[in-house]
């Protein structure tokens, strides 16, 4: 699928905003992905978990991993599609760890999914947590590179779409000072 199919299946969710937003780091930014927008529709979860597959076909993959929150709903439909199990991580006392009895052998050929990277540190720590098992990473596959190709990994990386995100300083940006409202999304901001 080309980058503007992908762009307009975000559009159609109401995945991709335009507006004046306030990022998890400060910055402020013309655009956010809200990405539980796809993942609350199946249909749209069927079609980036089938996209993601296509990037590893013709590879044995016996887990699919992928941290809390977004990864787990993208882990179980990749998993789902492929006929494997899956598994995840979720952050205990700040860290990334398999709870809930989740186990890896030697011999688990692993792909990791995540829904959006920014810096890259929620699938380090995972890579950390599946290597740790011993068992052998085939790849990751996720919806969205926001880095800007700075998110670099060891493994084959394969983002369905990637989205160079402008940002702004507040005391420089452009939509302060055109007095666009700024609009604060993403858990952190949840009361």
């Amino acid at each position: 699928m080309e980058k503007e199919e992908m762009l307009e299946i975000f559009r159609q969710a109401g995945a991709f905003l335009e507006g004046h937003f306030l990022l998890t780091s400060g910055l402020h930014s013309p655009f956010y992905i809200e990405k539980f927008k796809i993942l609350q529709f199946p249909r749209y979860v069927e079609i980036v978990g089938r996209e993601i597959i296509s990037y590893f076909s013709g590879e044995k993959i016996d887990v699919v991993v992928g941290p809390a929150i977004g990864g787990i709903i993208l882990a179980y439909e990749v998993a789902r599609q492929l006929g494997v199990r899956m598994a995840f991580t979720e952050r205990e006392e700040g860290k990334m760890v398999f709870r809930r009895d989740f186990e890896l052998k030697k011999e688990d050929r692993v792909l990791i999914v995540e829904d959006v990277v920014t810096t890259g540190t929620s699938v380090e720590e995972v890579i950390k947590r599946v290597e740790e098992t011993e068992a052998q990473i085939i790849g990751i596959g996720v919806l969205v590179d926001r880095s800007g190709k700075k998110a670099t990994f060891s493994y084959p990386f394969h983002p369905l779409l990637e989205i160079e995100a402008q940002t702004y300083s507040p005391e420089e940006c452009p939509l302060c000072q055109q007095k666009i409202a700024l609009q604060k999304r993403g858990s952190r901001y949840l009361s």
